[in-house]
């Protein structure tokens, strides 16, 4: 079984766009013949109408700083006065610093005030159009003093782009960046709408066309995608389907049998259409709790009996394993038989004081899914906290495995350089044994044919909408069972 290919309309729609990437399509968009004047009066009416669209009017103070984002600031501006709103224009440079398009817009406004906290007196909305994503240090000075001066006021903000201060590539903020009512950018999102803490930072997100060629987005070299069913295809079941061809997974269980019995009964439900469980004989009577399991007890010898077996197509080890010299070597007989595998939980540890040893013995599809704390122990030179997406990029091409660094902004990589950001998994996830459902997700798609890459990326989708569809009270154990209910409404469209 294999999953059909996603349609490239589809992935170019689901396309995120760092700032550089922006600025790409942007001068696509011009070399096709939209003049910039018209992006940036279509992005600034945009800002406007969405403000339109949401409150009644009432007096706005719009902040514009010196470049493009200021240029949207004053067509905001301009679109909201002829509406009838009272607009107060402060900008952070005077009107014959601008340049290019923005000086056309910002002349046309007419009077502007030097931005200082004075320019909120009376106002009941502002406007952040001071600095774009791709702001490349620490926002300081007056802008930062004004735009905390608006929040200390409760004012609602409106951003562009992103708030100000707000790294539109990784969500980081430099020095300090508003918390907005409403971010208002163009053509697609981009990763630091998505990451924490940008993603809470934007409030709601509205992402409007402004005349940017569609192919614009076909033609950019962005590897980057909002995760979601755009970006995968789940195996297909034929009429002459049996579980012998659905994939059949050997997880290697431990003493701490909860681990693995959470992860063989979600893949299952994911669609492997058999699990046996590997163990030492004490521990086969907890495994046997699961009648859908095939139990193998025996130890070491039991193990090496089942990975001998190529019927067993994927293997899934880590979760309540213990023992880590035991392990090392029980991974690396996993790798040494070229057998797809999901590797989690354990395994960081195991490998924490020689990493290299997994990495080089890496050469069919794996998926590793460590926590930000098991991330560090396998990658203690890449900086997640600051940069998720690029350190899980570079864990990727260093490991060659599919890394899956979870979280409440999950980022999945692949070796090649291709991303997903994951952002809509809701909070109630953080209870024990989740982890374990998520790999045993993986591993069941991954056993059925899935593609490393789209089977972690499904099976984290899949799992933040089976938690979401349970709601509060949530614990590991009621995620396996919502399985069916999003798989059912997935094939449903």
């Amino acid at each position: 079984m294999t999953e059909p290919a996603a349609d490239p309309r589809v992935l170019a729609r689901a396309l995120l766009l760092s700032p550089s990437e922006m600025a790409a399509a942007d001068a696509f968009a011009i070399a096709a013949g939209v003049p910039g004047a018209t992006l940036m009066a279509n992005a600034g009416r945009a800002v406007a109408e969405a403000i339109l669209a949401r409150w009644s009017p009432r007096p706005v103070a719009v902040l514009c700083g010196p470049g493009n984002n200021g240029g949207d600031g004053f067509v905001a501006a301009r679109v909201l006065a002829d509406a009838g709103w009272p607009v107060r224009v402060a900008s952070l440079a005077p009107v014959s610093a601008y340049r290019g398009d923005a000086a056309m817009f910002a002349a046309d406004w007419g009077e502007v005030t030097e931005l200082s906290e004075a320019s909120l007196d009376g106002a009941q909305l502002v406007v952040d159009a001071l600095f774009g994503a791709g702001l490349n240090r620490a926002l300081d000075g007056a802008a930062a003093a004004v735009l905390r001066a608006a929040e200390a006021r409760g004012l609602p903000i409106v951003a562009v782009d992103v708030p100000s201060g707000l790294d539109g590539a990784t969500g980081a903020v430099r020095g300090y960046a508003p918390r907005a009512a409403l971010t208002v950018s163009f053509f697609r999102a981009k990763p630091g709408h998505l990451l924490l803490p940008g993603r809470d930072l934007c409030g709601e997100c509205a992402i409007v066309d402004i005349g940017i060629p569609e192919a614009a987005a076909l033609a950019n070299r962005a590897r980057c995608w909002r995760n979601g069913p755009g970006l995968w295809r789940l195996p297909r079941l034929g009429a002459d389907a049996h579980k012998y061809r659905r994939g059949h997974l050997l997880a290697v269980g431990g003493p701490m049998t909860g681990a693995i019995r959470l992860a063989v009964r979600a893949a299952r439900r994911a669609g492997a259409g058999l699990a046996s469980v590997v163990c030492e004989a004490a521990d086969a009577l907890a495994y046997a709790q699961d009648p859908g399991a095939i139990v193998l007890p025996g130890g070491d010898d039991a193990f090496a009996a089942a990975l001998a077996d190529a019927r067993r197509n994927v293997v899934l080890i880590g979760p309540g394993h213990g023992e880590a010299e035991r392990l090392r070597g029980r991974v690396a007989a996993i790798l040494a038989a070229g057998r797809a595998c999901v590797l989690d939980a354990d395994v960081f540890g195991a490998f924490a004081e020689a990493p290299s040893a997994l990495f080089d013995a890496i050469r069919a599809p794996a998926v590793l899914t460590p926590h930000a704390g098991e991330f560090a122990r396998l990658f203690p030179d890449l900086d997640a906290a600051a940069d998720r997406l690029g350190a899980a990029r570079a864990a990727a091409a260093r490991s060659r495995a599919v890394v899956v660094l979870k979280g409440a902004d999950t980022v999945i990589a692949a070796p090649d350089g291709r991303a997903a950001i994951n952002a809509d998994a809701p909070p109630t996830l953080a209870t024990g044994g989740t982890g374990d459902v998520l790999a045993g997700i993986a591993a069941g798609l991954l056993g059925q044919g899935m593609a490393a890459f789209e089977a972690a990326c499904a099976a984290v989708w899949l799992h933040g909408r089976a938690a979401a569809a349970f709601g509060p009270g949530l614990i590991a154990e009621d995620l396996p069972e919502m399985l069916p209910g999003v798989l059912r409404a997935l094939e449903g469209g």
